[in-house]
């Protein structure tokens, strides 16, 4: 299984699926590295050579903020938002939705397992 940054990629799959398992490259980022360096897309990853490896590595290296300087960079910029009180910042406080969604309904993945809230009794009318 090789490793680029850390990072153990899968060796069966396509070089082109399987750099995209680095945190921090999609696959626009990864066409644009394999074309840089010179590899076939669709070679798998178990059969690039060792200067293919290095020359990927050294190319992520030199010019992309990958996993945990990116994770760290991205932590750091929310951790602003909630020092300065900005409304964005008081949603990640709160764990809701950040860009504008809905939650009236939906968000659960935000605001995680539903929580029943008793309602009034109904009053019979007679």
């Amino acid at each position: 299984m090789p490793r680029i940054v850390g990072v153990d990629i899968p060796d069966k799959k396509p070089i082109r699926y399987a750099i995209r398992y680095i945190h921090g490259i999609g696959p626009t980022n990864g066409e644009a590295i394999l074309q840089r360096c010179g590899i076939e897309p669709m070679k798998r990853a178990n059969q690039l050579s060792e200067t293919e490896v290095a020359s990927i590595a050294a190319l992520i290296d030199a010019e992309f903020l990958v996993e945990g300087a990116l994770r760290r960079q991205i932590s750091q910029n929310v951790q602003r938002l909630k020092d300065i009180r900005s409304y964005r910042g008081d949603r990640h406080r709160k764990g809701l939705p950040v860009r504008g969604q809905r939650t009236r309904s939906n968000a659960r993945t935000r605001k995680g397992k539903k929580k029943t809230v008793a309602g009034k009794k109904g009053v019979k009318a007679k």
